[in-house]
């Protein structure tokens, strides 16, 4: 069996819903997920003995691109975890009133591109309120390249 980690930062809590819908596609698919909140992983975590590591952050700012606040710790830190060749994804959740809708999205896969991780799907960026079945569609494509 397959085995995932989904990381998020969450600060409204659509992030946190979303997370929880892309684990459950990838349950339907049979891949086991670890769901962690950013606060409780360390970067050392993030290669470790799983097959996609899918990374979850928000939007925030109007003139800057900002991540979610707890997530920036782990970004700032991303370029020690060992995700050479390692197949992640990226989802997060933003306004598209705003300039950078769902900027930070970019800015990781761009991050875990120059690190070497391998990005697999279109990443998934949801505006507003998170909606079931266009977030579970996009973990199921996401987990049939596990």
């Amino acid at each position: 069996m397959s085995k995932s980690l989904i990381v998020y930062g969450s600060t409204t809590g659509n992030t946190e819903t979303a997370a929880e819908y892309v684990a459950e596609a990838f349950e339907n698919k049979e891949i086991e997920v670890e769901l962690k909140n950013v606060t409780d992983v360390s970067v050392a975590d993030l290669g470790n003995g799983y097959d996609i590591v899918l990374f979850g952050c928000s939007t925030w700012g109007e003139e800057e691109i900002e991540l979610q606040d707890d997530f920036i710790p782990l970004y700032d830190a991303l370029e020690e975890a060992d995700l050479k060749g390692k197949k992640v994804s990226v989802f997060g959740c933003g306004d598209s009133d705003y300039t950078y809708f769902c900027g930070a999205v970019d800015a990781i896969e761009e991050k875990l591109e120059k690190m070497g991780a391998v990005v697999i799907g279109d990443s998934l960026k949801v505006d507003g309120d998170p909606e079931r079945n266009a977030i579970t569609e996009w973990g199921k494509e996401i987990a049939e390249k596990v």
